[in-house]
């Protein structure tokens, strides 16, 4: 094989090398356990996204037995080739996501082996969809068992192991797993907000950034973008490029953000020291970025504006919204327009009642609003509805609740910011926060099978030392003594 790989085939042989020189994975040491006639699984993974797939891969090379359930078809888990629309990624190319800590697995090396060192220097951005492949290739290389198409419709915590009933094509399952991680988004916990204004309107008239929408059926349209973070801009250049005769950013501010607060205190120490700040600090932090909010990527709006057909109505917050007919009448600082249908790119909200299947979880699980209590009333909810975690990503009973194998559901997504940092979700961070979380419940794991490995340790019987590597000498009498003397 040549120094550099030039191919994914001497890629893929560069990583089965890799992973041996480091002894990945580890043998599999968790005993294998029984419940109602069915083999219990190590871990089960629930979304097989790019935090799933990071989640799943650190488990496995730490020797855990897991297993991915995700409801898309295969090659479609997670946002990137279905509901994203972005061009590129947001994230400087040089980042190494979900590699693990393993050059060999990083996109760069996946790329360069295709295209080489030149296009490498050449790229800006790394293309969403080219960005889908690599993660089809992650997968593939480390062989992450995932099972696709499998909708979860219940998870229930018992004392030893949790309960998960999902469809499948073949009908309905039930599987029995010691740990579950939530690998599920930037909605995770909730969905999609959508202000009441909007949401009061007829469905066909309106859809959300988030939702799974033919964009062509816009053509001819005069359409309304609410919003002006990145997804709006994706949103509002889809519908430029599907035809739509015009496009308007409805925009509250009267400027688009420009600078991203967040990243002025992004580095390494963040990464591992924002866990361990104190929850009024780290409320005060998130609710500043929060305020000052995230700009849309420079490129995102230019896509937007090289349209002439598209218009920025800033300081355009949402006065009154009608139905006239077969259009809707949006009143504005600004003034009042008609539009053929909007698209709310309004972000995402912590919202139980969207997500059925944690029912069981929602009434137990402990929030920030709780462990900071009492609160002024004047907080982001959106950061005080998050769940309060513990080391691992396991969620926390609320007080005097009992909450009977709680802790061995984690939290694996986009709320776990407020107890973890930005780790469970973003291209940056990934790595570490897969890494936390398959150590603490490698730990866990091992601390409950404890007895069971100190009986191992008791009967094992593998000798390193034989017996006939040496001679015993004789008892030294007193004339041997003094002789030697």
């Amino acid at each position: 094989m040549k120094n550099f790989p030039s191919s994914l085939e001497d890629l893929n042989q560069l990583v089965a090398r890799d992973l041996e020189y480091l002894t990945i994975p580890a043998n599999e040491w968790v005993p294998v356990k029984q419940a109602q006639g069915q083999t219990l699984l190590d871990v089960a993974v629930i979304g097989g996204g790019m935090a799933g797939l990071s989640a799943a891969a650190s488990l496995k090379h730490l020797g855990i037995r897991t297993v991915i359930f995700d409801a898309r078809p295969k090659g479609f888990e997670g946002p990137w080739a279905t509901t994203a629309r972005m061009e590129t990624l947001r994230s400087p190319k040089s980042l190494t996501g979900p590699a693990l800590g393993i050059p060999s697995l990083t996109f760069r090396a996946w790329f360069t082996a295709q295209f080489g060192e030149e296009k490498w220097e050449e790229l800006d951005k790394i293309p969403r969809l080219q960005w889908m492949d690599y993660l089809r290739w992650f997968r593939d290389v480390l062989n992450v068992e995932v099972r696709n198409g499998h909708r979860i419709t219940l998870i229930k915590p018992q004392a030893d192991y949790t309960v998960l009933e999902m469809e499948t094509a073949e009908g309905s399952r039930t599987i029995r797993a010691r740990h579950v991680v939530l690998a599920t988004g930037r909605d995770g916990l909730g969905g999609p907000y959508v202000p009441e204004i909007i949401s009061s309107l007829p469905r066909h008239f309106w859809a959300h950034s988030s939702d799974e929408y033919d964009y062509n059926s816009l053509k001819g349209k005069n359409i309304a973008v609410i919003g002006a973070g990145a997804s709006a801009m994706d949103s509002a250049g889809t519908a430029l490029e599907a035809g739509a005769a015009r496009v308007d950013l409805l925009i509250r501010r009267k400027d688009i953000p420009r600078i991203n607060r967040g990243k002025g205190m992004g580095n390494p120490g963040a990464v591992y020291g924002m866990q361990n700040l104190d929850g009024r600090t780290k409320l005060a932090i998130y609710s500043y970025v929060g305020a000052e909010q995230v700009p849309p990527p420079r490129a995102s709006v230019l896509r937007v504006s090289r349209h002439k057909n598209a218009f920025f109505q800033l300081g355009a917050s949402l006065e009154k919204i009608t139905v006239e007919g077969d259009k809707i009448e949006i009143t504005t600082p600004q003034g009042r327009r008609q539009f053929d249908f909007v698209i709310a790119s309004t972000g995402f909200q912590i919202d139980w009642r969207q997500k059925a299947f944690l029912a069981e979880i929602a009434c137990k699980a402990r929030t920030w609003e709780e462990r900071l209590a009492p609160l002024s009333g004047n907080e982001d909810r959106s950061l005080t509805e998050a769940p309060d975690l513990g080391p691992a990503f396991e969620f926390l009973p609320k007080a005097g609740v009992e909450a009977e194998g709680l802790s061995r559901i984690h939290c694996f997504c986009y709320p776990a910011m407020m107890s973890h940092g930005g780790v469970s979700g973003d291209i940056p961070s990934i790595s570490e926060g897969a890494q936390r979380l398959s150590q603490g419940i490698a730990a866990t794991l091992y601390q409950e099978d404890i007895e069971q490995h100190f009986a191992n340790a008791k009967s094992y019987d593998e000798p390193e030392v034989f017996g006939d590597e040496w001679t015993a000498a004789d008892n030294y009498n007193q004339s041997d003594l003094e002789e030697l003397a």
